[in-house]
């Protein structure tokens, strides 16, 4: 009897733990998600348009204006244009180097670490379900070996924790797939728009701009 009200408490923990999953997985989607969109440009359009500034503030009698040109803009290639003008200076090489390093480690850095959260909770979602229903199936039939009368509706009780648990599971790992799929495909953009900026940014640098 211990161990089919212990199965029974720890069904019912199963809701928190499959809730907590499930706020954590939304937590990190919405954080990508702001991320993404403080970080990237609306449309190439866009992005073209602040290279053009930026190359304009280079050739000005002033260059210090292209510092200051991104100096509030959040995204990433104009966080990236201000440290390639710091460093104007180092070889093309070095240059390459340096701003590789950074968008790894301050730009996909973050965004890789929060999106590997969400593919961990599309995992543990279907696999905390599971959990919940062995444990509500062990409840149910622990009562009913006891071998006294039981009231159906205490079997109802131990069986709805399981399928509840199980839709819960689920739940969380369909949508969330979804989700995650549409952050590949918003990241795998702004890596290629960094791309392209970058190589014009280099080309400009390479060929004496400033």
């Amino acid at each position: 009897m211990q161990a089919t009200e212990l199965a029974k408490m720890l069904g019912d923990a199963c809701y928190v733990f499959l809730a907590a999953n499930f706020l954590w997985g939304l937590y990190c989607v919405i954080m990508v998600m702001r991320r993404l969109k403080l970080l990237s440009f609306r449309n190439e359009l866009e992005q073209s348009e602040f290279l053009n500034q930026f190359q304009q503030a280079l050739r000005s009698p002033q260059p210090a204006a292209a510092d200051e040109l991104c100096a509030d803009n959040p995204r990433a290639l104009a966080q990236l244009g201000r440290v390639a003008f710091a460093n104007r200076k180092l070889s093309t090489e070095h240059l390459r180097q340096l701003l590789g390093e950074l968008v790894q480690r301050d730009v996909l850095g973050d965004l890789e670490y929060r999106i590997s959260w969400v593919a961990t909770v599309i995992k543990s979602g279907p696999l905390l379900g599971l959990f919940g229903t062995v444990l509500g199936m062990m409840a149910a039939f622990g009562r009913i070996g006891t071998g006294e009368k039981v009231q159906p509706s205490q079997i109802a009780d131990e069986i709805s924790i399981a399928l509840i648990c199980t839709a819960m599971g689920l739940a969380t790992a369909i949508p969330f797939s979804y989700c995650l799929a549409s952050l590949n495909i918003r990241l795998r953009r702004l890596q290629d728009s960094l791309g392209s900026g970058l190589l014009r940014l280099l080309d400009y640098f390479r060929t004496g701009g400033v």
